[in-house]
């Protein structure tokens, strides 16, 4: 008995995996999306009225068809259909603002988004958004600069103290829209309508716009405590009459810091003597933050007066390097195999210094399996020798023009 009631329930188990919903759901063909309205609208600003202007939901989920669409461009409160459909275009026949809605629905769940559409007068004029373009006439070696399209600025950080090795200056961008026009001349731009987006990959407001957010507000501002890195900002401008226009700039603050007179002690027991500085490096392209290059620069004396007693002049030569790590800790280069012959870089006085430059280029800050990634990085000093050396200048650059 005990056996034939297994053969029947083993039977029914198997008419039910092959018919749906007997004892379990199969929920496979239907959609997981949430039902969510969402639209946007062409143009999105300048709007005159009696200009057609087309409203598209095709972002809106889920995107299986099942979806109907309902249009609202009438004035608040009302009730009314206006149009139907996953696109649909329409005019507004006089200026002002409308909250426009869009309905969606799979026939069970409804959702719903409003936005507002600004018309402005048909003879309205747009403005002219216009960033001021500077640079520094010098960067920190005194080598002019050359430039015509963006903000260039160095931060020239001179006579830093050994007790500070980390590079934390910053310096203020002086951002100018005076040369904006507000369109013809019965227009003008309130000083509230210059707004500044520092952060183009940000949306702070939610309007769908990352290129408007109001970071800084006025036709003439300070953007202050920027530290060195590579930037793309934004102004907006809207004149009287509630027409806009955009302009963008790239600001670039490059970075020397400069390390003179100081001591670095001997090799001992306990291994080399070290001294690190601490840098951050940015390499990010999606937040357009890009450096070019970063030098470390370090000159010393060949010879100090803590000779080694009866050593050979090899013995009796400094030597010191420089040595990258990243942030994990993993060396990414040094200096230790040029011979000292060799150590003439940049404006050296050959018969009595070296000169040593490390070099790291752009590609060594991606992230690949090869490279080291950008963020906090350290650059350390190593003495092998047995005696301490006085070091004339160490200089960290970082170029990000």
């Amino acid at each position: 008995m005990g056996t034939m009631l297994k053969s029947i329930l083993l039977a029914a188990l198997m008419l039910c995996s092959s018919m749906a919903g007997c004892l379990f759901e199969d929920d496979s063909s239907g959609s997981s999306d949430e039902v969510l309205a969402v639209f946007s609208f062409s143009p999105s600003k300048n709007i005159r009225a009696g200009e057609a202007v087309t409203f598209d939901a095709s972002d809106s989920t889920p995107s299986d068809g099942s979806l109907t669409y309902r249009w609202n461009f009438d004035t608040v409160n009302s009730i009314d259909i206006d149009a139907t459909g996953q696109q649909a275009t329409w005019s507004f026949d006089e200026a002002g603002a409308f909250e426009v809605k869009l309905e969606v629905s799979d026939g069970s769940t409804t959702s719903e988004q409003t936005r507002t559409v600004t018309i402005v007068e048909a003879s309205a004029q747009p403005p002219t958004a216009s960033i001021t373009q500077y640079a520094d006439s010098e960067d920190c070696e005194d080598e002019s600069i050359d430039e015509n399209s963006n903000i260039v600025l160095w931060i020239c950080a001179r006579e830093k103290s050994t007790t500070d090795r980390s590079v934390t200056e910053t310096t203020t961008v002086e951002l100018d829209a005076s040369d904006s026009e507000a369109g013809d001349s019965s227009q003008y731009i309130a000083d509230d309508d210059y707004v500044w987006d520092l952060d183009l990959n940000e949306d702070k407001d939610n309007d769908g716009d990352s290129e408007n957010d109001d970071d800084l507000v006025g036709q003439t501002v300070d953007w202050t405590n920027v530290p060195p890195g590579e930037y793309e900002i934004a102004l907006t401008v809207t004149n009287d009459v509630g027409m806009t226009d955009s302009d963008t700039i790239r600001v670039y603050v490059s970075y020397a810091g400069y390390w003179s007179d100081f001591e670095i002690g001997a090799n001992s027991t306990s291994g080399a003597a070290e001294i690190d500085f601490d840098v951050t490096i940015h390499y990010d392209k999606e937040a357009a933050n890009t450096v070019r290059k970063v030098v470390a620069e370090l000159e010393y004396p060949q010879q100090d007066d803590d000779w080694i007693a009866g050593g050979s002049s090899a013995q009796n030569r400094n030597k010191l390097d420089i040595f990258a790590f990243n942030e994990e800790d993993e060396e990414a280069s040094n200096t230790s195999s040029t011979e000292p012959d060799s150590r003439d870089d940049g404006d050296c006085n050959d018969d009595e210094q070296d000169c040593i430059h490390l070099m790291l280029s752009s590609y060594m800050f991606t992230e690949t399996d090869s490279t080291y990634g950008d963020g906090d990085w350290t650059m350390t000093i190593r003495n092998e020798r047995w005696n301490d050396i006085q070091i004339d200048q160490f200089v960290i650059r970082l170029h990000y023009k």
